[in-house]
């Protein structure tokens, strides 16, 4: 059995979570790699990622390179003498980077491969109304999340779930599934599985402000969907006009009520108590959400502070 000697590589929190689980299991760490640190939020004040963090407290070897292809980093990687890369939501991999370790690269991602490759896999997963998910772990290769798969882990998603109580249960079995994965390569009992490309793929593509945007039009359900899962991050929004007035509202927590009504699609139903807006198929009805330069509040706390007419319109 070859001792493990893992390079590990990622950034948000929800890479930490495997880190950390790595290192609780006494592997040996040699080396984290992580995005540089950048501007962020209203100040531009510059942030660090939260794999550094993690790897600061634990004084971890920890580098940060802004080209992956440079020949400094590519010395300072070799000098760590790696026999295994694991990767969990970092970027793209040079291919001089994944072949470098005599074990090979994996990546953990958050879905069941072949469907959702891509940026945003377990956003994707709700938005477009599933049922399961999972994690797969798989062998980097010269594509983008098309490798050969070695494992993967299944589990059921809640008709109710939001994203982020999503991200965090397959954070725990993205935990257990890349430590059975170094279990596997570590008494060489690996056997991997080739992805099939079908027509049926769904992608996980990049969400930015124009996928995140509400349309109205759509029925109930799919707005209920799109809310979800994007709830907490980045958070489905929509205008609101009413009289001369137009704000960009992030839209949280949300229920769906299937129901035939004479409202106007988009239309902003809104009492003392409570928001909702008017679908081709019944309500949104909104309980947490965000103005323009103000805190996240709940849907009375608003009506306290703003009237709405019954002319407002969610466009």
């Amino acid at each position: 059995m070859e001792k493990l000697k893992i390079v590990f590589m990622g950034t948000p929190d929800f890479a930490v979570g495997i880190l950390d689980t790595i290192y609780k299991n006494n592997y040996d760490i040699v080396g984290v790699i992580t995005a540089p640190d950048k501007p962020a939020g209203r100040g531009q004040k510059v942030s660090m990622s939260a794999v550094k963090q993690y790897a600061l407290e634990k004084n971890l070897r920890l580098l940060q390179p802004t080209n992956l292809k440079a020949d400094d980093f590519l010395t300072e990687l070799k000098s760590l003498e790696a026999n295994l890369q694991v990767v969990v939501a970092f970027r793209m991999l040079p291919e001089v980077v994944w072949k470098m370790p005599k074990l090979g690269t994996f990546n953990l991602h958050a879905s069941l491969l072949p469907q959702y490759r891509g940026a945003a896999p377990i956003n994707w997963a709700i938005i477009n109304g599933e049922t399961k998910t999972g994690v797969t772990t798989f062998f980097i290769d010269d594509k983008i999340d098309t490798g050969a798969m070695i494992l993967h882990k299944e589990t059921h998603i809640s008709e109710k779930e939001t994203v982020g109580e999503l991200h965090d249960r397959l954070m725990n079995i993205g935990c257990e599934a890349v430590i059975e994965t170094l279990e596997l390569i570590t008494k060489g009992k690996v056997e991997t599985t080739i992805q099939k490309d079908t027509e049926e793929i769904k992608t996980a593509y990049k969400l930015n402000k124009e996928n995140c945007k509400i349309d109205w039009t759509k029925n109930g359900n799919e707005i209920y969907n799109q809310i979800r899962g994007l709830n907490p991050y980045p958070a489905a929004w929509t205008y609101i006009k009413d009289e001369n007035q137009e704000w960009n509202v992030k839209l949280y927590d949300v229920s769906f009520e299937k129901t035939d009504h004479n409202f106007s699609i988009g239309q902003v139903i809104a009492t003392k108590k409570e928001i909702k807006i008017a679908t081709n198929d019944g309500f949104i009805h909104i309980y947490n959400l965000q103005f323009p330069a103000k805190r996240k509040m709940t849907s009375q706390e608003l009506l306290n502070g703003i009237q709405l007419s019954h002319n407002s319109i969610a466009l």
